[in-house]
């Protein structure tokens, strides 16, 4: 009687997750597999003008983690990755087909995804029903919870959540009500592939590298304007050259107007400093380990946590405040990044005296509460924890990251007391929306 063989499916969209995918293979977190699949995703506007993640620089050294790598653009050809979803009518036949074309066979899969509430990953889960899956976090948004409810028929197959330990002694959020349990993909597994990628480090003794300027394109999510964006840079610039730097590099988003990093340069130059821009489409990571620089700033990048903690740089956030007062809907699944940045990187500007790190066991309680905040439907049991920091001493010091309408509105410490009579009640909630109305 032959047995079956196991296939290992890896979904992965960035060289990020390509990282982070390789970090847990190298440190045993996946079993034995017979054969091991990459399965790559260009989620990019344009996928035919942004080359994908297996011809990145570097890619070829991470290759051997892999049996075979594919396509998922190529397989669902010319639909585009982040807008198609199969038809449940169609499922039978596609899953079949699906089979047949990765010459899968009767094989037992397993799946790693990544975003499993929306696609692709949501289509690739649909498409092999019977998978068990992994899902891997390769940010911060693993400590936010989950952005919209999922079938309990693909979030009941779930039965791991990777994640990078960004914030060491915070626990993640994400997927928790399908009790998926979290695991952390080893620092050491995960610098030692990006050594891979990385040429030589640098000679330099830490503190005599230069300061590393990490873009973010937010205009392209729509929370800043392009003008917005382009001053919050700017502000980075100033603020580096007031610590002292003379030496910055700007690491521009990939998909960024060349105009930033000109009127950055100009800015630098009329400050005395010299700014130049790192083009290559490298890993923020890779830059650390071969410029070491003296500072790393940032909005509300993942990469100010893995220079902190990962690499134990120097580092500086600006912008987070003014994103956390202008972030929408609350629900937005950024909220969570911004949270955990402004609460435990500290400013490049001079701000509060109370504008300091948060301590872990106050962190673990203000991101429950804001997670409660964002999803009281799907996290209804963070209800108790979120009342408890709203109430608590520290309530006035972390105030910002909450609206007092969202407050209001799910009848949290900080609100507006709503009467106890239904009527009055009513009317009240009805002077909210026709309030909310008006300013837009």
């Amino acid at each position: 009687m032959s047995t079956r063989r196991t296939t290992q499916i890896f979904c992965a969209s960035t060289l990020y997750g390509a990282v982070t995918i390789a970090a847990a293979l190298d440190s045993g977190a996946f079993g034995p597999a017979d054969r091991r699949i990459l399965l790559v995703t260009n989620n990019a506007a344009v996928p035919e003008t942004t080359p994908p993640l297996d011809q990145a620089e570097g890619f070829e050294r991470l290759r051997d983690r892999f049996d075979s790598v594919l396509s998922w653009n190529e397989t669902i050809s010319p639909l585009h990755p982040g807008g198609w979803t199969p038809r449940p009518s169609d499922l039978p036949l596609l899953q079949r087909h699906l089979r047949r074309i990765w010459d899968l066979g009767d094989d037992r899969v397993e799946l790693a995804l990544e975003s499993i509430q929306v696609t692709p990953a949501l289509a690739i889960a649909q498409l092999l029903p019977d998978a068990p899956v992994t899902v891997y976090a390769d940010g911060l948004m693993s400590y936010g919870p989950t952005r919209n409810k999922i079938d309990p028929l693909i979030g009941g197959r779930v039965g791991r959540l990777l994640h990078l330990d960004l914030v060491p002694g915070l626990a993640p959020l994400l997927l928790a009500e399908f009790g998926a349990v979290p695991e952390a993909v080893p620092t050491e597994a995960f610098t030692r592939c990006v050594d891979e990628l990385a040429g030589p480090a640098a000679p330099a003794a830490a503190g005599d590298g230069p300061a590393l300027l990490l873009g973010q394109y937010l205009a392209a999510l729509h929370l800043l304007t392009a003008a917005e964006e382009e001053e919050l840079h700017l502000r980075m610039v100033r603020g580096a050259v007031a610590r002292g730097h003379r030496r910055l590099v700007f690491k521009p988003h990939p998909t960024a107007p060349d105009t930033w990093s000109k009127a950055l340069t100009e800015e630098a130059a009329a400050l005395g400093a010299e700014l130049t821009v790192e083009d290559r489409p490298v890993l923020a990571e890779v830059l650390y380990r071969e410029l070491r620089p003296a500072l790393v700033v940032g909005c509300f990048s993942t990469a100010l946590l893995t220079a902190h903690t990962f690499y134990g740089l120097p580092v500086a956030r600006v912008g987070t405040r003014e994103l956390l007062e202008r972030l929408t809907p609350f629900q937005n699944s950024n909220r969570i990044p911004l949270t955990v940045v402004d609460a435990v990187v500290p400013p490049l500007e001079d701000g509060p005296e109370d504008d300091a790190a948060i301590a872990t066991d106050r962190l673990n309680d203000l991101v429950a509460a804001v997670g409660f905040a964002m999803q009281p439907k799907i996290r209804p049991e963070l209800r108790e924890p979120a009342v408890r920091h709203l109430s608590g001493p520290f309530a006035e010091r972390t105030r910002h990251h909450f609206t007092r309408r969202r407050l209001t509105v799910l009848n949290l410490p900080g609100g507006i007391p709503l009467p106890r009579h239904p009527r009055v009640r009513g009317l009240a909630r009805r002077a909210l929306r026709l309030r909310r109305a008006l300013r837009r």
